[in-house]
């Protein structure tokens, strides 16, 4: 025998003795199951389990072949490989985990049918207006699960950055509220479990990527919200998180190897510059610091690196996909991952739903560094990222300025013509999500220092521009709030959400006369916006801004709007003579807001610090199309 042959013998004995002394075991799977009919055919499972590592799996069914076995550092974990061939049929097999010939432990893995119906995986697009929401602070549709077995964070809904108990049964409740509203779709903050000690209401330090948090519901009870919302028209965006997770995960103190998150000697965190990855001139400390540093204490960096840890967070997406039936993905902190990665797991979810949506937020304040990130092929470096969509926070910081400056020659409303000037930029600028706000900043209202005026020409601008706008909840009706207060105090609970409730917006109790106005007027602009293919798909056209007044259009070969924002304190009577190129074919209209018609179009007076808005109407001798 030579000295391979005994060394290996040796090393088996050693493997069965410790198998003996500790009892190996299967704890969990993830993915916890799969379907047949995927165009990409390997499967990774990890396996967790006590001294898992020390056996030796096998299967056996149709179309299913155990390809490799791979031991990592901890005992407690294995990967396996699987090759799922096209001729492989729904159901389920046994996978069994031996020492030798004696079986120690089993796991039924089941196959599902995938879903076969491609519209369900269409994505959003520019017919949607976004209604941002965060679950906690919604709406409390089932008190019984406020407080939870096993959850280490209880209900406190008088301390602001505490649980406050809304949850998946409270939006559900409140779904023909957001569909007379006028929204189309859901982005929501978060829903899996979130199991730290505190703080955990936001949702961003996730501690099983695989689990809805009980404080919101269960797994089911999400797929029945998307199923809810599908059948009023609403679509559903789930937020997911992978550059980090919750350091409360079941794997923090047994990794599977040392690489599975970025290390550092004592906490490190990001220098938060997302400039870097497209700094041609970077030094490598500071992007180490940016890609690898930990955007929090409670928030472990992922190693996107580990090709193991990449195929879980690959395969975790693809999961909800297909379980939930999603109509699209916000991925949140996209520059804060290693950009190769984020490059491979965009191509692998468009290579199962080539028509689908992603929308990076991608906070970069400046244009040429926000297109960098939607998907072109004119990067200098050469980078792909294959994104779909990013958020428009360039042009969300004009917005800011606009309407509270008094329009001059580099202030006001200048800013947004100047911001959208830019587009050229971009590889498409109308994949751009156009933000009022979110959940990370001032609110709208207090951007807009409190006036429903300003607060109208904003929400006018959002709705009408090119690219898909997205509201924050609450801002119908005008609920305020500063970041730098505390991030509780943008997050404030939805009125009415709660049983009790002095001010409820569901039923309008209570609401003040502005925010009953604030609301009628967000309806019937986002209900008019629904069935205007002008605004929602049409080429923009606008002017330089004058005398206080930006007008720009939207149009298409068979309609067209005109918007005009009047930012200065007196009313305006506007010369259309100097849009003739867009008023060409077009005799008459008719405003959106007021109902009021023009039956000629020469000037247009507009109040004060107002939006108008005018569907145009063709000439009579303007032949049909």
């Amino acid at each position: 025998m030579n000295r391979l042959h005994i060394f290996t013998f040796i090393l088996a004995i050693g493997l069965s003795l410790q198998l003996q002394a500790k009892k190996a075991e299967v704890n969990r799977i993830d993915p916890p199951n799969w379907w047949v009919g995927m165009n990409h055919p390997n499967l990774q499972l990890m396996v967790y389990g006590q001294n898992i590592a020390l056996t030796q799996p096998t299967l056996n069914y149709p179309g299913v072949a155990l390809k490799e076995v791979i031991c990592l550092e901890s005992p407690n974990y294995l990967f396996l490989n699987l090759e799922i061939s096209v001729d492989a049929k729904p159901g389920s097999f046994e996978i069994q985990f031996k020492d030798g010939k004696k079986i120690v432990d089993s796991y039924n893995y089941v196959l599902n049918e995938r879903f076969n119906i491609p519209e369900l995986f269409k994505g959003f697009d520019n017919s949607d207006v976004i209604y941002l929401l965060m679950p906690d602070r919604f709406s409390n549709g089932n008190p019984e699960n406020d407080e939870m077995e096993g959850m280490h964070e209880k209900p406190k809904r008088k301390n602001p950055l505490g649980r406050h108990g809304g949850d998946i049964q409270g939006i559900v409740n409140h779904l023909d509220y957001l569909e007379e509203l006028g929204v189309t779709a859901l982005w929501i903050n978060p829903l899996l479990e979130n199991n730290m000690p505190e703080q955990s209401y936001h949702g961003y330090a996730i501690t099983d990527y695989y689990k809805v948090d009980p404080r919101y519901g269960t797994n089911e009870d999400y797929r029945k919200l998307v199923e809810k919302a599908h059948e009023k028209g609403l679509k559903i965006i789930m937020d997911m998180v992978a550059n980090h997770c919750g350091t409360g995960y079941y794997w923090n103190d047994d990794l599977p190897a040392q690489d599975w998150y970025n290390q550092w000697p004592e906490f490190t965190p990001s220098n938060y510059r997302g400039i870097v990855q497209s700094d041609p001139n970077v030094a490598g400390y500071d992007f180490d610091k940016m890609v690898k540093g930990w955007f929090d204490p409670s928030m472990a960096d992922l190693n996107q690196h580990n090709p193991y840890l990449a195929e879980f967070i690959i395969q975790n997406t693809i999961w909800w996909i297909e379980y939930l039936g999603l109509d699209g993905i916000r991925q949140d902190t996209y520059p804060y991952a290693y950009k190769d990665f984020m490059a491979e797991w965009m191509q692998r979810i468009l290579k199962e739903y080539p028509d689908y949506n992603v929308v990076g937020e991608v906070w970069l304040n400046y244009a040429p560094l926000t297109a960098y990130w939607l998907d072109n092929e004119t990067n200098k470096d050469g980078y792909r990222s294959h994104l779909t969509n990013v958020f428009d926070f360039p042009l969300m910081y004009a917005l800011n300025r606009a309407f509270n400056e008094e329009d001059g020659w580099d202030r006001g409303t200048l800013a947004l013509y100047e911001t959208l000037a830019q587009d050229y930029l971009y590889s498409d600028p109308m994949k751009l999500v156009v933000m009022t706000d979110n959940h990370d900043g001032d609110r709208f209202y207090t951007k807009m220092q409190e006036d429903i005026r300003k607060f109208k020409l904003g929400m006018a601008f959002a709705m009408t521009v090119r690219g898909i706008p997205q509201i924050y909840y609450g801002g119908e009706i005008l609920m305020s709030g500063k970041e730098h207060d505390g991030h509780g105090y943008i997050r404030e609970d939805f009125p009415g959400g709660w049983e009790g409730d002095k001010v409820d917006v569901f039923s309008g109790k209570n609401l003040s006369d502005e925010q009953n106005e604030a609301l009628g007027f967000t309806k019937r602009l986002l209900n008019w916006r629904k069935s205007n293919k002008a605004v929602q798909f049409g080429e923009f056209a606008h002017y330089i801004p004058e005398n206080g007044v930006y007008v720009y259009f939207r149009h298409t070969d068979k309609e067209s709007v005109i918007i005009m924002l009047n930012n200065a304190e007196e009313e305006r009577t506007i010369d259309l003579s100097r849009f003739t190129e867009n008023l060409k074919g077009y005799s008459t209209g008719k405003s959106v807001l007021t109902r009021a018609y023009f039956d000629q179009l020469d000037e247009i007076t507009i109040p004060a610090k107002s939006p108008l808005i005018v569907e145009l109407i063709k000439d009579r001798s303007t032949p049909p199309f």
